[in-house]
């Protein structure tokens, strides 16, 4: 019986880990580029019962008790397993600012950091003072020569993630597709994103900002090679792809779902207190 109040306390502090998953989602409903995460649980190991003595007088030979009659299963509780992040896509939002960028598909951006390269979906960059392409943080977004340098705002990113500057078409990156061999003559190759994707995904580890480090787990991150990349938009941003309604739903089924826990508990404390109350008397 005392088992049962482990159980349902394994019950109750599962239950608080999707509420603390789902409240971050909440939290992040409207940050660009935003990964929505599940918490991820798994049973304790089960205890299988068998009769050690079946019939009050035989004792099985020591090391056969796999041969003992089984009676049957006792769970022991639950026990959370990992916080998986979904990376699954998000909506696309036209803001029509040049320095907006949006990945269609696999891939994150690359940017440099104090604490070395990490990577994120948030495309939402600006133009520093030395003409570096920062994040919102002020960290340089790479490329794949490096941290790139824009001189002049007219600059353009095609589908492929290559930048160019003094761009004819700089208000049409679709433009650059069909462009005549005339007007790429003041037009100016600045770099390429620096896109990367991961073996395993699924273990990269959030470091806050919409930003993401790898991990051992989840593999070094390797450059998509020209024209297999994510297609990449610019003047568009990347929502998340959190669903408030239905994360508003699931805190309900969690809510109950501890409340059920709950009564669990006190059922198996007040039967216990009944237990020890008769025993007195008797």
């Amino acid at each position: 019986m005392i088992r049962g109040l482990y159980t349902g306390a394994a019950g109750m502090v599962a239950q608080e880990h999707r509420m603390d998953a789902l409240s971050n989602n909440l939290a992040n409903v409207d940050t660009t580029g935003y990964k929505r995460d599940t918490s991820i649980h798994k049973a304790f190991p089960e205890l299988l019962l068998r009769r050690m003595n079946d019939t009050g007088v035989y004792i099985f030979p020591f090391g056969s008790v796999d041969v003992a009659p089984v009676v049957g299963r006792l769970g022991t509780g639950v026990e959370q397993n990992e916080v998986y992040t979904v990376f699954t896509q998000g909506s696309f939002k036209e803001s029509g600012n040049p320095f907006d960028i949006a990945l269609e598909g696999r891939g994150f951006f690359t940017v440099q950091t104090p604490q070395g390269e990490r990577y994120t979906r948030n495309g939402s960059f600006i133009l520093g003072k030395e003409g570096l392409l920062l994040t919102k943080e002020g960290y340089p977004v790479l490329g794949e020569k490096g941290p790139i340098r824009i001189k002049k705002n007219n600059f353009i990113i095609d589908q492929e993630g290559r930048v160019f500057q003094n761009a004819t078409f700089a208000d049409d990156p679709d433009r650059l597709v069909s462009m005549e061999e005339n007007e790429w003559e003041n037009t100016e190759f600045v770099d390429r994103l620096k896109i990367v994707d991961f073996p395993e995904e699924r273990y990269l580890k959030k470091q806050g900002s919409s930003m993401w480090m790898a991990t051992y787990e989840s593999g070094e991150a390797k450059v998509f090679a020209e024209h297999t990349g994510p297609k990449v938009r610019q003047g568009f941003l990347e929502t998340s792809n959190v669903n408030p309604v239905t994360e508003m739903v699931n805190m309900i089924e969690i809510n109950r779902a501890y409340e059920a826990n709950q009564r669990v508990i006190q059922t198996h404390d007040s039967l216990t207190g009944r237990l020890i109350n008769e025993a007195v008397r008797v």
